[in-house]
């Protein structure tokens, strides 16, 4: 189930994540099967269902680096928003991410579900953010 994390709604209120590009935390996005039960209980990255890359060297344990781009607001809603990622020569199943703080113990934002399995054979694996507005973003607080 695609959802905010329920200790990322926590954490905000405590000032454990930063989203500030440049100078803000790391934040990553790690790709997982559909034996994985992500969704708003999930507290943090685990290695478990985690995907693993079939051939060649695409994906590595703990997913890509994701790159922030500084929250702003939209009207009264305050976003943030990540620039798209690729996994080039990959050759992987995955039917959900997670988008967690690996500067704050791994700690879950948000759990991504992709609907169905989604497959790269030997090809470019992209996770395409959605538009950054006060609607779409990934994440956003209203």
């Amino acid at each position: 189930t695609s959802a905010i994390c329920t200790s990322f709604k926590v954490e905000l209120l405590k000032g454990v994540h930063n989203f500030t590009a440049t100078t803000g935390n790391t934040f990553k996005i790690a790709l997982y099967d559909s034996d994985a039960t992500l969704g708003a209980s999930t507290t943090a990255f685990s290695t478990s269902e985690e995907i693993t890359n079939t051939s060649g060297t695409a994906y590595t344990s703990g997913g890509a680096t994701l790159t922030s781009v500084t929250p702003v607001a939209s009207s009264t809603t305050a976003l943030c928003d990540f620039a798209d990622v690729s996994f080039s020569s990959a050759t992987f199943t995955a039917n959900g991410a997670l988008i967690y703080n690996s500067s704050a113990t791994n700690a879950a934002v948000a759990a991504i579900a992709f609907g169905s399995d989604k497959t790269a054979t030997n090809g470019t694996f992209t996770i395409q953010f959605p538009t950054a507005d006060a609607t779409n973003a990934i994440i956003r607080l209203a």
